[in-house]
């Protein structure tokens, strides 16, 4: 998932259902949810979903490491699911979906590139999956090369900070924040720059305590380095990390690099920072992706920018005088209100239940019939035990007018009272509940304690708002750091790759168009632009069936032994038997089969086999010198393997001795006659 759609998902996460995801989506996902909550509630009554909605969807989450094949349950019976390498976020995915041994290929937002934190994506390890699903967004969109284009990233930044400007980054919580934040701990190294340079959120500091334990999720050199020199990539030197803005104003006008989330520019400590910069010529405000649209990122990346903006500025205030006094008096209402429900459905629960537990058999109930006449008016006596009740008369619904007793039929011996390890052991959903906790896991290890603080403020509040037109004079720029593949990877990816089917999402009209045009003409696979909340059919035409086999089959089949595996040619007939599809023994002699290499042979590996065997042999040229006569030479495309013909190993020599020995041998050890 993308922690960017996270708030819009929470909602509709089924909180009966598991969702999958790997452990930096589930880590920086939840602090992704924070911080727009917090962001949301410091200016209207946000009510979307609640922070206990955020938990309850996440103790659902399944957490799975790449390429970890995961078996589904229930209705999801014989589905595997794996998690591959995206490349786009940090524990982003491409998820590979299998069934019945064909395979889905999901992979939305990938990048092929290596990156600073990020290996590229796995994308290009699977070749001919049924399906792959993948996105149009870039199709129309070529990259510059990577290097020239942080290059003129910093350039931009240097240019505005050295004229004593300042600089805005609108960017996410958690997720492609991380590369920008390497890349100018890089530059300011390699360039001696004093600028300070801030992040700005509302969790900042969690955000990065949690990356730095995300090492093995990173890219390879990142792991190499922690391993060799244990220094980590995210102990930032030049990053201040912080999660209000006093800092900032203390700082004033003076040239700093900021960023701040939300990317949106709508809520957020982003919005007020802009608000705040944009009136002054000398700023700047660079996007690093692209604004969704009616958002007033969106806006100001517009050709040309507009001079002008309409904001709503919004904070939270205190109540005080005689708004905190009618509060007050309002929940005092409310409060005795709900006791005075819960008083009466508790009398009527406690009615109803004392009700329909009188029994005549009760010794301790009272009965018209056996009860006692009171010595006086001022006493009672109830049932057939002598207990004096003075001063009132009990209710007739009443069990017992006593404390109740209950006898202890606990189990002793000579080293006391025997006990039960099944009272001391934790139920299933008790122990699922402390796994996905985790050590320290409450809310207070996933927020910054100013902003726990914050959310945890009891005081009574209100949103003040009013809206206002901002002139826009500072310095508009975008540049692409959302981490996808351009348009040309894209199509490369994907004749790669080589599905039988191809479904386009996430993308414009125009660019969806042109990549299914360009895949339809350059190959013969089918293509698929649905429409939003159009289904399609991408059913395989091939059809799969589960056969058992038969054992009068299998005391039949001559196995041989591979490697780790045993191998046999199996010919069968299909027949029913207790109403299930199987395999049973052919009718008639089946036909011969030709020789069949299995699997990726390797000289060299052929080559100790018969210098175990007393041959002495040699590597010559490229191929394996047995004896004085005979050569063996592997001719064919080694990449595809077990599949007959693609590999083919050529005996030249002389028809002699060895010849045939050497072809036994290689026979006996390689190929299933």
């Amino acid at each position: 998932m993308h922690l960017g759609a996270l708030p819009y998902a929470v909602k509709h996460l089924g909180l009966s259902a598991p969702v999958y995801a790997t452990e930096p989506v589930f880590r920086l996902g939840i602090l992704t949810l924070y911080d727009y909550s917090l962001s949301r509630w410091q200016v209207s009554d946000f009510d979307l979903f609640t922070l206990d909605d955020i938990d309850a969807a996440f103790q659902n989450v399944v957490r799975l490491k790449y390429s970890q094949n995961h078996l589904l349950n229930d209705k999801g019976e014989g589905i595997v699911i794996a998690p591959h390498v995206a490349g786009h976020d940090l524990g982003g995915t491409v998820w590979k979906i299998t069934k019945d041994g064909e395979d889905v290929v999901y992979a939305v937002d990938f990048n092929h590139r290596k990156e600073r934190h990020l290996n590229g994506t796995a994308l290009g390890s699977f070749v001919r999956p049924a399906v792959l699903i993948t996105d149009a967004y870039n199709a129309l969109n070529n990259h510059v090369y990577k290097r020239q284009q942080d290059q003129d990233f910093i350039d931009a930044l240097v240019k505005v900070l050295t004229s004593g400007g300042s600089v805005l980054l609108p960017v996410d919580t958690a997720g492609r924040v991380l590369e920008i934040l390497l890349i100018l701990e890089q530059y300011w190294t390699q360039r001696h720059l004093v600028y300070p340079i801030y992040f700005l959120t509302n969790v900042s500091t969690s955000t990065v305590d949690y990356v730095k334990s995300f090492l093995e999720w990173m890219n390879d050199s990142i792991s190499k380095s922690f391993e060799h020199t244990r220094d980590n990539a995210f102990l930032l030197k030049y990053v201040t990390l912080i999660i209000n803005k006093d800092e900032l104003e203390r700082l004033g006008d003076a040239p700093k690099v900021v960023l701040a989330s939300m990317a949106s520019l709508e809520v957020g400590f982003s919005h007020d920072i802009f608000v705040e910069m944009a009136n002054e010529a000398k700023n700047l405000v660079l996007f690093t992706e692209k604004g969704q649209f009616g958002t007033l990122a969106r806006m100001l990346q517009v050709d040309p920018p507009p001079k002008a903006v309409k904001v709503t500025m919004s904070k939270r205030i205190p109540l005080v005088g005689d708004e905190l006094k009618a509060y007050e008096e309002e929940q005092e209402r409310i409060k005795k209100d709900e006791a005075l429900k819960a008083s009466l459905s508790k009398k009527e629960e406690m009615k109803a239940s004392l009700g329909s537990n009188l029994k005549a058999s009760d010794p301790m109930v009272t009965d018209a019939s056996t009860s006692r006449k009171p010595s006086n008016a001022g006493s009672y006596l109830v049932g057939n035990v002598d207990i004096l009740i003075d001063g009132f008369v009990p209710p007739s619904t009443s069990v017992a007018p006593m404390f109740p007793f209950f006898e202890n039929t606990s189990e002793w011996d000579d080293f006391g009272e025997v006990i039960n390890p099944d009272d001391y052991m934790m139920k299933p959903d008790e122990m699922d509940n402390i796994s996905m906790l985790g050590a320290g896991d409450g809310m207070e290890s996933k927020l910054d304690e100013g902003s726990a603080r914050l959310l945890l403020d009891s005081k009574p509040s209100k949103v003040i708002s009013n809206e206002m037109t901002v002139q826009v004079k500072c310095s508009l720029a975008y540049m692409d750091f959302e981490g996808r593949s351009d348009g040309r990877s894209v199509k490369s990816v994907i004749a790669h790759v080589a599905p039988l089917k191809l479904v386009l999402i996430h993308g414009s009209a125009e660019a969806t168009e042109h990549l299914k045009m360009h895949c339809s003409k350059n190959s013969d696979l089918h293509v698929y632009a649905p429409q939003i909340e159009e289904t399609i059919d991408v059913t395989s035409d091939l059809c799969a069936y589960k056969v058992q086999l038969s054992e009068k089959l299998m005391s039949n089949v001559l196995s041989k032994k591979l490697g780790e595996h045993e191998i046999a040619w199996v010919d069968a007939e299909v027949g029913k038997a207790d109403e299930k599809l199987t395999l049973l023994p052919p009718s008639s002699t089946p036909a011969s089969h030709k020789s069949v290499l299995v699997g990726d042979l390797k000289l060299a590996d052929f080559k100790q086999f018969l210098a175990n065997k007393g041959l002495q042999v040699e590597f010559a040229g490229g191929a394996l010198r047995c004896g004085e006569y005979i050569t063996l030479r592997k001719i064919g495309d080694s990449n595809q393997k077990g599949s007959t013909g693609s590999q083919q190993i050529v005996i030249e020599g002389p028809l002699c001795e060895d010849y045939y020995n050497i072809r036994e041998l290689l026979y006996s050890h390689f190929y299933l006659l």
